[in-house]
């Protein structure tokens, strides 16, 4: 797309998976991205989005909003052209991205946000046997969090061969809607044994008002049930946390406008991810700065990634360079 001097592509683009990666919903071998390039004034920005079929998107249909915006469109009037979802924050994290390149600043800067830091960040094991995801927690017990895929009946034997192989390491769940309301009230006390520390989406989106009637012992996090600012009066009373994703939010002006409501509506914040490269995850290391749960290891699950990636070490994960974003 051109005009008034502005080019905007979107291209598809693959990465290979250290190893298969499994949820509730199926499994994959690649992440399967698109990627926007913004070139204007002589400066040049990028974003990356995931398109997720369980809020109805694909490459095809994301790819054709992408298309469709005018090519000079700004961030204001992007966020009435598209609603949330990953063709918005695609098209907006390139434009963050350009400004800066534009200004010579960091986007943090142009944000009005503090200079970001390391964050520690969970790392994910995927849903699997017991022996399994067993063996996987021992390879990965030096990690301070690990984030366990679960989400179906026989969940039990799966949560105890993780917490033998990781008897130390600090436990998150993610139940993928996954489970009922009678599944979840008759783990719940066994969670709270083996130290889970909070569970992400124990019920489907839209059919998850018991949490508001039954205990909830540890922290419930919304995954799927929390996208934008326009999500968060349906929340109350049912969930303590809300997961932030920029492509759920539609990128990273609505993700620190969620941030900020959220907190000041009492929820705790998490940042997450889809499996993407470092260039999806170096816009959401601005919004995890001082997040109760970090989430953010798509690249850790990915064989090949950027030409400048993001480094990850025992710290966490670390800010962008400006050469990969921002």
């Amino acid at each position: 797309m051109k005009g008034r001097g502005v080019l905007l592509r979107v291209v598809e683009e693959r990465f290979a998976l250290a190893e298969v990666f499994t949820i509730a919903r199926g499994s994959r071998t690649h992440a399967d991205v698109l990627t926007v390039a913004l070139t204007r004034d002589g400066a040049s920005g990028r974003g990356e989005c995931v398109p997720y079929a369980r809020y109805g998107e694909s490459s095809g249909t994301v790819r054709a909003q992408i298309e469709g915006l005018e090519a000079d469109i700004t961030r204001a009037a992007l966020q009435e052209a598209l609603a949330p979802g990953a063709a918005r924050n695609a098209v907006d994290c390139a434009l963050w991205d350009w400004e800066a390149k534009r200004a010579g600043k960091r986007v943090w800067e142009l944000a009005g946000l503090e200079r970001p830091h390391a964050q520690v960040t969970a790392f994910t094991l995927s849903l699997d046997a017991p022996e399994k995801m067993e063996a996987a927690a021992r390879r990965h017990a030096h990690r301070p969090l690990l984030k366990i895929k679960l989400g179906t009946p026989d969940d039990m034997p799966r949560l105890e061969a993780v917490r033998r192989g990781a008897p130390d390491t600090r436990i998150i769940i993610d139940a993928n809607e996954g489970w009922s309301a009678e599944i979840y009230a008759e783990l719940a006390p066994h969670l709270l044994r083996l130290g889970v520390a909070m569970v992400e989406q124990p019920l489907p989106a839209g059919a998850d008002e018991m949490l508001a009637e039954i205990a909830r012992p540890l922290p419930v996090c919304a995954d799927e049930s929390c996208h934008d600012r326009a999500s968060l009066p349906d929340l109350r009373g049912k969930y303590d946390m809300v997961n932030i994703k920029l492509d759920k939010t539609g990128g990273l002006t609505e993700a620190l406008a969620l941030r900020d409501a959220a907190r000041a509506e009492g929820y705790r914040v998490m940042v997450g991810c889809m499996v993407g490269t470092s260039l999806a995850m170096a816009p959401a290391v601005l919004v995890a700065q001082g997040a109760d749960v970090v989430d953010l290891d798509g690249p850790l699950l990915l064989a090949e990634d950027r030409d400048v990636p993001l480094v990850y070490d025992d710290k966490g994960v670390h800010p962008p360079l400006p050469a990969l974003w921002g």
